[in-house]
């Protein structure tokens, strides 16, 4: 009798699986169909581009929180308007590039300033926090649940939110109609008290399980490629990291580092973009730094300043 009600239960077990995953592909699959490469996050602040800028911000949290489009007008002597701040959190440069492609009139003329780091090259890093929504849009149903279960069914899960929440931003042309953001796009880092330093950049998630010669690569690195040829200039900044963090005593995230400078070096000299890489910033020390990548509010016009020092040369 306990062998049978095993059985039952075994193949209950096994009948809930085939059911969830056939459930799931099925999902996947409309998700693929009703994705849009603009994210929710993106469209939203795509109304800035109206104003017409001819420097326009982008890429991920780095420049969205770190990045203050007035002050960089004002520096050059221009008026609001003509610098703005499209960076959003976990921004990847496919969705900059379908930005730039569907509004070529606005890109055409303005420099393009992209942040990015080793998470849109490094295909080992598969959380969902963090990975690409554009580049899950390129897999078929059966890579991205290869790629994601069971351990990541997390990444499929925001991947099927944010594909339903592009397509109704796209439906509801948010990016032409919605509108302008606060402070040209300038989004403020929340406060975290208590904050939890990690003890080395090595172990970071940025550097785990390594490995840049796979499909966020070819599909990030190709899509600044294809960004320098719809703008008038695009310059990719890598930023700087804590200062309590030394590369030198960390030879294997030194190496990891260099290995993805270079991959982006070699791609910039063959799509003629500008790289920028900013290990350090004058004037700005740890007590800028909200985390170990990010930069507080006390450390914005720093940064701001510095980088158009960077852009002028």
């Amino acid at each position: 009798m306990r062998r049978v009600s095993a059985r039952w239960i075994i193949a209950a077990i096994g009948l809930t699986i085939v059911v969830w995953l056939t459930g799931l592909a099925g999902l996947l699959a409309i998700a693929n169909r009703v994705h849009d490469d603009i994210p929710e996050a993106l469209a939203v602040k795509l109304p800035l581009l109206q104003l017409q800028p001819e420097l326009i911000f982008a890429g991920d949290s780095r420049m969205a929180f770190q990045v203050d489009p007035v002050l960089s007008a004002q520096l050059v002597g221009k008026p609001p308007g003509f610098a703005v701040n499209i960076a959003y959190l976990a921004g990847d440069p496919l969705s900059f590039v379908a930005a730039a492609r569907r509004y070529v009139g606005r890109f055409k003329n303005a420099h393009v300033v992209v942040s990015v780091t080793t998470l849109i090259s490094n295909d080992g890093v598969p959380g969902a926090s963090v990975f690409p929504q554009d580049v899950v849009a390129r897999m078929n149903v059966a890579q991205q649940i290869t790629t994601f279960l069971p351990m990541r069914v997390g990444t499929l899960i925001r991947y099927i939110h944010e594909a339903f929440n592009s397509r109704l931003a796209a439906d509801r042309n948010i990016s032409e109609i919605g509108p302008h953001p606060a402070e040209y796009g300038l989004e403020r880092l929340p406060a975290q008290p208590g904050y939890r330093w990690p003890p080395d950049i090595s172990s970071h998630q940025h550097f785990k399980n390594w490995n840049i010669a796979g499909l966020k690569a070819r599909n990030e690195i190709g899509a600044l490629c294809g960004l320098a040829g719809v703008s008038k200039k695009l310059t990719v900044v890598l930023g700087p990291w804590a200062p309590r963090y030394n590369r030198d005593n960390e030879p294997s995230w030194k190496a990891k580092d260099e290995e993805n400078t270079a991959l982006l070096a070699k791609s910039a000299e063959t799509c003629g973009f500008e790289l920028v890489k900013i290990p350090s910033v004058p004037g700005l020390t740890q007590e800028h730094f909200a985390d170990e990548q990010h930069i507080n509010e006390s450390g914005i016009p720093i940064y701001t300043s510095y980088l158009m020092t960077q852009l002028k040369n």
